[in-house]
């Protein structure tokens, strides 16, 4: 084991040579990589897309992609147009406005052409009986004028045609323009631009709103245009953020060109990530925003303790560059461990299948790498040519000879005794934190999109569909294949359905539902004077012919004479809760329906994807935290071949996790694609605080000193430099509360929650952690340096 220390003291000490005595030629190159990446990040582009939301390998996922070109996709658009004048829409000027926005919709690139659905298109038709037999055609005629008698002839169709409560509002004040978004634009093969769609989406809402006209826009294509507009204010609090902490940091430092030189270091893995990303063919997207300022924050942890450990050795009276090149002796091991552990973190995260999530993770991956180049290698080489500002002398020497007081009396609970307390309020933590987290909700909290906040614009719009139709953007598809020719004239074949239709009405969190069986009662009904006891599924196939009319398939439930069919479930909102509950019940109903002959299949739509999305992340959440926690074990234990080292860091880490998923289900955060990647980052930057102050607590150790003074000298070296970086970027981050977008707001919350609450465990968990182990066996260093590493003493501040 000494053999093993001895030997990456002498790799360390080696590669500072080379480093420091090449520092001209290394400093040349690391700018020109960081110009050559600048420019190319100039180059990176937002990349969201609807189909990287989707858990590929999910069986839902594999049905919802199978019948995506038979059926409509999740990816839907509504434009709902509301009359705020006198009366209801049928008036020259409504019409009007809606044909226009309709033919508007209809030319929007990567629109499904054959999709787009609203009173003037050709596939929404009227069909009733009359003396001569039935009789039918589209809902506004190709004559319309806008005349009294063309008006009054739109109203008795529309009421014929079915589609109140569809495309139609309930109270007959709105109508809806229903359309499907592509990845691709078959026009030119290219992928569809959300943002431009969003913008074409917006642009018809300006047109054609006006004292008596209301445009509502829904959908993920506007969900992500409204997104990447509050990106601008976004980046205003990541300004916020910045100079929150360069002032913090002049303050802690008192020095203009460290906290400069800090500042930039650490955007510097910024910029090259942002630059390496469009050479792999990558973008990013709008909801992985946050990873370049977590790297920014990162890199700031990581430069604050190189330049204190430099400044720390300036105050012995070494040169800059001896400090420099002894500053990376002591800070590359545990500060390279510490970024290798955080880049696994972010790779771990890939475990989840979601195109979106494996993206996050590559990049925070990359980053977490980039900043062993830039934070230990290039960092080192700048400081060797600064010199320590005068105020930073001054404020050492007002305090050298002293103890520093706070870290001394924190230093009792490196003590067994002391400790017990520290274990008695963690575990009353964890078991708190456990018991909450019962009530973290997997999936979308709230009505509307969770990304915007309840009074923005888009939401208000969702608000009002759900409120006025009997259908909106939440819809759960059910798929049924049977290999009876004409299926809907089959008997068994349509109880079947209707069997799903009947008891999928009642359940809680449905709106309304749609199938060819309700729509065939209705029908058939029809053909028999509207007598009500005629709406149902009669035994024989000559019977089914009354409702002849569904069964077309320009209604979008059937295709191939009725063997391949969906039923649409048409929810209230999609909250985790709701889709659970709804989902879990079709699945039952699916299951007491005894009828060989059909093949039920979910799921598609919107909710369907959600669903999936929602299975996928709470089977990744053990998953991932587990197979993180064994990473960071593994590298601990590589590096201190310790067992005791690995539990002291391990087990803080443990409780945070626990406790970040109670503060999710405190302030209402559902547990999502978005959300999951964020509590694995943090874990992934907590870590830091633990190796860096296990690693100086064992360097002490080795030197003689006992348990609570080796931590307090650990507190004095690397915890004043930890408190401070953790402090300053949960106040950064804690200014987003204040963000339009409410993603952000709830990402501040967490981010801020996980930065303070991990050094707080590093600070007062571990020490007491390592008091107990050493009781029953000194703690023995195996990567203090300890073949020319000097002794520290008391550094005061």
């Amino acid at each position: 084991m000494a053999k093993h220390v001895r030997m990456v003291d002498r790799w360390v000490e080696s590669f500072a040579d080379l480093l420091m005595g090449n520092r001209k030629a290394f400093l040349a190159l690391f700018l020109l990589v960081t110009l050559g990446l600048g420019y190319s990040a100039t180059q990176i582009r937002l990349d969201p897309g609807f189909n990287k939301q989707i858990p590929i390998s999910h069986p839902y996922m594999e049905n919802y992609l199978h019948y995506s070109e038979t059926f409509s996709g999740a990816n839907t658009i509504l434009v709902s147009v509301n009359w705020k004048g006198e009366g209801d829409i049928y008036n020259a000027e409504f019409l009007d406005v809606l044909r226009q926005v309709t033919d508007e919709v209809f030319f929007i690139p990567g629109v499904r052409r054959a999709s787009v659905r609203s009173l003037f298109t050709p596939d929404v038709r009227y069909v009733e009986i009359s003396e001569d037999g039935f009789v039918g055609d589209v809902v506004i005629p190709p004559h319309f004028s806008g005349t009294p008698e063309d008006l009054e002839q739109v109203r008795g169709n529309t009421a014929r045609s079915g589609e109140i409560g569809r495309l139609v509002a309930n109270n007959l004040t709105a109508a809806i323009v229903n359309a499907e978004l592509q990845e691709f634009n078959p026009e030119t093969g290219e992928r569809v631009s959300y943002a431009e769609v969003a913008a074409q989406l917006e642009d018809i809402r300006a047109r054609f709103e006006g004292e008596r006209i209301e445009i509502d826009i829904v959908g993920f294509s506007k969900l992500v245009g409204d997104v990447i507009d509050g990106l601008f204010a976004v980046m205003g609090f990541f300004a916020i953020a910045f100079f929150v902490t360069a002032l913090l940091l002049w303050f802690y430092s008192r020095s203009l060109v460290q906290t400069v030189v800090a500042l930039l270091v650490a955007l510097v893995p910024v910029v090259w990530l942002l630059g390496t990303l469009p050479l792999i063919g990558m973008g990013i997207d709008p909801m992985s925003i946050l990873v370049p300022f977590l790297i920014f924050s990162i890199g700031v942890s990581h430069a604050v303790q190189m330049t204190n450990a430099w400044k720390q050795d300036i105050f012995t009276g070494m040169d800059s560059f001896s400090a420099a090149k002894s500053a990376f002796c002591k800070i590359f091991i545990p500060g390279a461990l510490a970024l290798l552990t955080n880049a696994l973190g972010f790779g771990v995260i890939m475990l989840i299948d979601i195109p979106i999530v494996r993206e996050l993770g590559i990049t925070a991956c990359i980053g977490g790498l980039l900043m062993i180049f830039t934070n230990k290698m290039m960092l080192p080489i700048i400081i060797s040519y600064l010199r320590l500002d005068q105020r930073a002398y001054a404020a050492q020497q007002a305090h050298k000879g002293e103890k520093h007081k706070l870290w001394w009396r924190l230093s009792v609970l490196a003590t067994p005794g002391p400790a017990l307390a520290v274990f008695a309020i963690s575990l009353t933590l964890l078991v708190a934190g456990s018991w909450k987290s019962r009530d973290l909700i997997v999936g979308d909290v709230g009505v509307g999109a969770p990304e915007l906040r309840e009074s923005a614009r888009y939401n208000q719009d969702n608000l009002r569909i759900t409120q006025s139709y009997s259908i909106g953007l939440d819809v759960l598809a059910v798929y049924m294949e049977t290999g009876v020719e004409e299926a809907c004239l089959d008997p068994d074949v349509m109880r079947a359905v209707e069997e799903l239709d009947f008891h999928a009405r009642s359940l809680e969190g449905v709106n309304s539902v749609q199938s060819v069986a309700g729509m065939g009662k209705v029908s058939i009904a029809g053909n028999n004077e509207g007598n009500p006891r005629w709406a149902a599924i009669p035994g024989s196939s000559r019977g089914l012919m009354a409702g002849s009319r569904a069964y077309s398939d320009s209604h979008g439930l059937v295709v191939d004479g009725c063997q391949t069919m969906q039923v649409l479930l048409f929810l209230n909102d999609h909250e985790g809760d709701t889709i659970t509950h709804v989902v879990d019940q079709v699945e039952r109903i699916i299951a007491r329906i005894d009828e060989p002959k059909v093949a039920f299949k979910l799921a598609g739509g919107n909710v369907g994807v959600m669903a999936a999305s929602n299975e996928a992340v709470q089977q990744a959440e053990a998953q991932m935290h587990g197979s993180l926690l064994l990473a960071v074990a593994l590298f601990c234990w590589l590096t201190f071949r310790s067992g005791r080292a690995v539990l002291c860091i391990l087990i803080p880490l443990a409780i945070v996790a626990t406790l970040c998923s109670a503060v999710m289900a405190l302030f209402g955060i559902g547990l999502k694609v978005a959300t999951l990647p964020v509590m694995a980052l943090g874990v992934g930057v907590g870590v830091d605080y633990g190796i860096y102050l296990y690693e100086r607590m064992q360097h002490e150790l080795a030197l003689g000193k006992d348990v609570r003074t080796s931590f307090y000298e650990a507190m004095c070296q690397r915890g004043t430099a930890a408190l401070f970086t953790a402090f300053t970027m949960s106040v950064g981050v804690g200014t987003w509360v204040f963000a339009p977008l409410k993603f952000q707001a709830d990402m501040g919350i967490l981010l801020a929650f996980m930065f303070l609450v991990n050094v707080f465990g590093a600070i007062f968990l571990l020490p007491g952690l390592a008091a107990w182990f050493n009781r029953g066996k000194p703690l023995v260093s195996v990567t203090a340096r300890l073949s020319g590493s000097q002794p520290t003493g008391l550094q005061g501040r």
